[in-house]
């Protein structure tokens, strides 16, 4: 029997794809979720997934790898986000298309199946992704087959007793939690606070760098991805990074670390680099934004803009201060430092301010 492979987030539609998939292509299907800092324990998602019918279900933790790989270039590259949209979503998908590649080679198998809504721009991206890292692999989207609305996807899975949820589309990562929503409810956030139950004292933290990488917090030195939940938390207690775009898009989005980083890193770059590479450096992260969002990831455009802030990177070493308030994010001081390069240009910009004070 063909074995296929499944995106699986555990929600109402990659539930009944277990299900329908089996049945519909007569396929023995395999259960891929990542967790990818989503803030839940995946057992019971692995254990919703084998219920459904899954002949197994793999959980892998990929936070390190999502924040290394895929946040981290993003952020150097200046690519912060799309009209409104922090690209947690987006960034994500290169990640999940090339581990679904890898287990299904793993596994032997040659189909690849995955919940996105048809027509979506995420169906779009993950699709590009897929056929970019392995085009002998055949892309299944049920969801574009089985032409089933909500409540007739509710009452699929009751007859096929499969334990599924429709509450609202949510797709959560280190960088951002993106909520399908009509409006902006305040039940809707759970990483940020709002603004009138804020503090009345605003917090202070501080974001060290080293070569465009944020090493410290407050100080404290910390792997990436535990600098990203930190950061989090404590912006999040302060009502930063909320972003209603409900009324244009129907998404709300809560980025509170990528709200604080991404400030924090553009200031301290715009105080060491050039003007000259300045202006070339923010047109290139617009290129690098709209590819991220176009699922065009795995491609010579990308490595090229990577190698060019990768490059541009050994000069932001300092840290930047900055004030958290009822929802208001600013930048109060910043400090540049002398690079840890030693094949850095002794006359360059950071060597020439180090030690400086910020505004």
């Amino acid at each position: 029997m063909k074995r296929m492979v499944l995106g699986y987030s555990g929600s109402l539609e990659t539930s009944i794809a277990i299900t329908w998939l089996a049945q519909r292509c007569g396929v023995e299907v395999i259960a891929v979720t990542l967790d990818v800092g989503q803030g839940r324990d995946l057992t019971d998602v692995r254990e919703r997934a084998l219920a459904a019918g899954a002949v197994r279900a793999h959980v892998l933790d990929v936070r390190d790898e999502l924040a290394r790989a895929c946040i981290l270039p993003a952020l150097q590259a200046g690519a912060i986000e799309i009209e409104g949209d922090p690209l947690g979503v987006a960034l994500a998908r290169p990640l999940l298309a090339r581990k679904l590649v890898e287990v299904a080679r793993m596994e032997g198998a040659t189909l690849i199946a995955h919940g996105c809504r048809p027509g979506s721009r995420d169906e779009a991206r993950f699709e590009r992704a897929l056929a970019a890292i392995d085009p002998s692999m055949t892309i299944v989207a049920p969801a574009r087959e089985w032409n089933m609305t909500q409540p007739q996807q509710i009452e699929y899975a009751k007859a096929h007793n499969i334990l599924a949820s429709a509450s609202a589309r949510v797709d959560a990562n280190l960088w951002a939690r993106t909520i399908a929503a009509g409006d902006a409810r305040d039940d809707l956030y759970l990483l940020t606070r709002a603004p009138e139950t804020c503090p009345e004292e605003p917090a202070r933290l501080e974001i060290g760098f080293l070569r465009g990488v944020p090493v410290r917090a407050n100080g404290i030195e910390m792997p990436f991805v535990e600098l990203i939940e930190s950061v989090e938390t404590i912006a999040g207690a302060h009502g930063v990074g909320r972003i209603d775009r409900s009324a244009t898009d129907g998404q709300v989005y809560e980025a509170p670390a990528a709200t604080v980083l991404v400030m924090a890193h553009k200031e301290l770059e715009a105080r060491v680099v050039p003007e000259d590479l300045g202006r070339l450096k923010d047109y290139l992260a617009h290129e690098y934004g709209n590819l991220i969002d176009a699922g065009l990831w795995f491609g010579p455009k990308r490595e090229a803009i990577d190698s060019f802030a990768t490059s541009v990177q050994r000069l932001v070493n300092g840290s930047v201060r900055l004030e958290l308030f009822k929802g208001q994010c600013r930048v109060v001081d910043c400090r540049i430092e002398a690079s840890a390069d030693p094949a850095q240009d002794p006359g360059s910009p950071v060597a020439a301010t180090a030690g400086t004070e910020g505004r």
